[in-house]
């Protein structure tokens, strides 16, 4: 089926009391990968690309590898811009087809964090797609980006969404992007308190290598949509080293790809479980 927006799945996600697993692709096999795991789990999935990886490859090119596997897919997919640091990089990504974009400002002040996306939901708007938001800053390394936690005040996060109209929010209780060197401790109350004064979807970043509970328990009490990154980039490069060790003289990229393909796929499954409450039939059988 064609690409979708993330408007009907991250509502509908919020009704049923689940969330929609996003994962973020480096290539074509990961890609393949995850729908894959889509089609096995018949649930839905958001597949994300950083302002890194479009260096790298391009928002057309992804677009285009996410619409011809959503083509023979019998799940929904949408196509998101995870981070997108920029209002000419966000227009780039409507422009080639992109169904849902994030303007991460979460970086600046609240004032221009707030003017930019409401910018980019008025772009976002003109063509029908939703936009992601960040207030807060989840630290970590993201791309090329590098931050503290600033925890997401509840008040000030109802003032930001009116102000600019943000499909949902992205938001910062004490996760982090890249590898954990400890074990994070989140600010359960704090997500509480941001569910209460805001009603659009929220969005959990940098959940690779929190554990099942810990994800679940930001699910039920609000998130709607959960990144995973880091986790299946490695998943990826052990399966291609895997390969390679056993077969020093590989030289064919379809081989060891195809060992980084069954990695990331046997992950998002296990990702899609999760999100899905360890009840991925509870999606099928809603009629929403």
């Amino acid at each position: 089926m064609p690409l979708v927006t993330t408007y009907d799945m991250l509502n509908k996600a919020q009704s049923l009391g689940v969330a929609v697993g996003a994962f973020n692709i480096e290539n074509m096999e990961m890609a393949q990968a995850v729908i894959a795991a889509a089609e096995e789990t018949q649930c839905p999935v958001i597949l994300q690309t950083t302002p890194s990886t479009l260096r790298y490859g391009g928002t057309k090119l992804f677009v285009n590898i996410a619409s011809a596997l959503a083509q023979s897919a019998n799940v929904s997919v949408a196509i998101h811009l995870d981070h997108g640091n920029s209002l000419d990089l966000c227009c780039k990504a409507l422009e080639d087809g992109y169904t849902s974009i994030m303007y991460d400002g979460s970086s600046h002040i609240f004032e221009e964090n707030a003017e930019v996306t409401k910018k980019a939901v008025e772009l976002a708007a003109k063509r029908g797609i939703p936009v992601e938001a960040e207030l807060g800053s989840v630290g970590g390394k993201e791309d090329d980006l590098e931050t503290e936690n600033a925890y997401t005040d509840p008040q000030m996060a109802a003032e930001f969404v009116a102000l600019t109209g943000a499909s949902s929010l992205a938001v910062a209780i004490g996760t982090a992007h890249g590898i954990y060197k400890g074990t994070p401790v989140l600010d359960m109350k704090r997500l509480v308190e941001i569910r209460k004064k805001v009603s659009v979807p929220l969005v959990l970043h940098g959940a690779s290598g929190l554990t099942k509970d810990a994800v679940q328990n930001c699910i039920r009490e609000g998130i709607c949509k959960v990144n995973f990154a880091t986790e299946l980039r490695i998943a990826y490069s052990d399966g291609v080293k895997a390969y390679l060790k056993k077969h020093p003289d590989a030289y064919d990229p379809k081989t060891y790809g195809r060992y980084g393909f069954e990695r990331v796929k046997n992950l998002t499954i296990e990702k899609i479980a999760m999100c899905m409450m360890e009840d991925i039939r509870k999606w099928e059988q809603s009629k929403m």
